[in-house]
């Protein structure tokens, strides 16, 4: 379970640049719940992902994960049980190493002795065997660089980079965002498989309404660092793209 309370984050504060990142947000998200979450440019969607991951210190607050308290847990500490895909697909993957050499830094970071296992036969078979439920080939290019994979390979990959170990929750930052429409559907259609399969706690960035009321079980409107409206259930299922698209205008 993620458990956020009273979060604060003002960016520039005491200038004429002051801006509120963070207006005591609290949230929390159940085990195997996958959020999706919405709201206008500045809304706070990315800066809340930012304090989650440890990218920004809060000026207030606190985060919990299934009890721990993470709230000034440094970032390289909580990539270990915290997984996230960027909306770049160049970001967050080495392009000059191949596709088993990602997945294996990604699988064996924080392990003993990671750089003398090498790329293990076990690990690389582990990889084939989950790159080729996604259903686009890659478990027969395995040696081949990350730099050279379309937009959706990457994300694809990435995905499995993020979590190949089995994190505690998933950050998808609009993860599809920067793709064609054929392959952010096929990322997408991944994702939900995925996230579904393995019962993770998931939490999604989108700009797309209708793509973040079809996916997951709950979406969370954001709106000057707050909740400004959360729908679960009947309520979600009876919720258009229409009515948000209103709900963001007030």
């Amino acid at each position: 379970m993620l458990e956020i309370k009273n979060a604060v984050l003002t960016f520039n504060p005491g200038t004429v640049n002051e801006q509120p990142g963070l207006n005591q947000l609290s949230l929390i998200i159940e085990p195997g719940e996958f959020v999706t979450i919405i709201g206008s440019n500045g809304a706070g969607k990315s800066t809340l992902f930012n304090c989650i991951r440890g990218v920004y210190e809060m000026d207030d607050g606190w985060i919990f994960l299934d009890g721990m308290d993470i709230t000034y847990l440094p970032e390289h500490k909580r990539s270990a049980f915290i997984g996230r895909i960027f909306q770049d697909p160049l970001k967050g993957t080495a392009p000059d190493m191949t596709i088993e050499e990602n997945l294996s830094l990604a699988f064996y970071s924080g392990k003993t002795n990671p750089l003398s296992m090498g790329i293990k036969r076990k690990g690389t078979a582990m990889f084939q065997e989950r790159l080729a439920e996604f259903g686009m080939g890659l478990e027969n290019r395995m040696k081949q660089k990350m730099g050279l994979l379309s937009g959706g390979q990457r994300q694809a990959v990435s995905l499995l980079m993020a979590v190949i170990d089995t994190p505690k929750l998933l950050l998808l930052d609009e993860h599809t965002a920067a793709l064609d429409p054929e392959a952010a559907e096929k990322v997408m259609e991944i994702t939900k498989k995925v996230v579904s399969d393995n019962k993770f706690t998931a939490m999604m960035i989108t700009h797309n309404l209708q793509s973040a009321l079809d996916t997951g079980t709950r979406t969370i409107m954001l709106g000057t660092g707050k909740v400004a409206l959360d729908l679960t259930g009947e309520e979600r299922e009876k919720t258009t793209a229409e009515d948000l698209t209103r709900m963001y205008s007030l």
